[in-house]
């Protein structure tokens, strides 16, 4: 593990490989632990970077109010701070709902994009009931002992059929969840509505999606792909919300194959 200083904070982050930069941005509940799979296995093509969000695994809480625009704000100073100046990025769940608005600040600094099993947040890909029933639940959890949110989201709420070895490196990671992120992320998730953002989207960009994602369904990579111009849709049988640690090779050779195609 190691560490940024970037302004005010300190952002942890975990790296790997040589090469063209590929910055990986997690989802809520999760830290850079959940690349574990991507960071063995995307290194030998490229420099592979994993941080841990403001609000997530080493890296301390932001203050309130913090909403999505900050955390890319945040992102785009980790980015200087660590010698990125521009990146293939990869975002899962509310780490896709983050790409997005880096993409929207900073267009340049992004090569390619891959987005799996996101949003465009919650408002913008969910009916309103559903935004505020998850709301509620997730402000909810944020106050309750660790293992009692363990027991309540691993892994139904993550994965279609998890081996115990994989339920149990979930559970390690869930437990240490930060209160106080954790009910800022899923409050930005509520709050914001990234739909106008797709349609400007104008580099090459993968969506990766888990089959069986109960908590964002495929209706919504169909809305992306819609949306995006050009964007490809790969599907990944057998895999859940987080169909990157739940599938690992597939996950991986679908971004391989992205990534090393020639640009025509």
């Amino acid at each position: 593990m190691l560490h940024a200083k970037v302004g005010v904070r300190t952002i942890a982050y975990r790296t790997a490989g040589q090469g063209t930069p590929l910055v990986l941005l997690h989802g809520f509940l999760c830290d850079s632990r959940c690349w574990r799979a991507q960071l063995a296995g995307l290194a030998d093509d490229f420099k592979v970077v994993a941080w841990d969000a403001p609000g997530a695994g080493a890296s301390p809480d932001p203050d309130e109010p913090f909403t999505i625009t900050d955390w890319a704000h945040a992102l785009a100073d980790f980015l200087d701070a660590v010698g990125i100046t521009r990146t293939h990025l990869l975002g899962l769940s509310w780490g896709g709902m983050l790409a997005q608005e880096l993409f929207r600040l900073h267009p340049s600094r992004v090569d390619r994009l891959l987005l799996a099993d996101t949003y465009a947040g919650w408002k913008g890909s969910l009916p309103q009931e559903a935004v505020e029933q998850r709301r509620a639940r997730c402000y909810r959890d944020a106050l309750r002992p660790a293992r009692e949110v363990v027991s309540e989201w691993v892994p139904k709420d993550f994965f279609v059929n998890a081996s115990p070895e994989l339920a149990a490196e979930m559970a390690s990671v869930v437990a240490d969840f930060h209160p106080i992120g954790f009910r800022l992320m899923a409050r930005s998730l509520a709050d914001t509505d990234t739909t106008s953002v797709l349609e400007t989207i104008d580099v090459p960009t993968l969506l990766l999606w888990g089959e069986g994602d109960a908590r964002s369904p495929l209706s919504v990579a169909e809305q992306f792909h819609a949306a995006i111009r050009g964007s490809e849709l790969r599907v990944i049988p057998g895999a859940g919300h987080v169909s990157n640690m739940e599938k690992p090779e597939d996950f991986n050779a679908r971004v391989l194959e992205f990534l090393l195609r020639p640009v025509v």
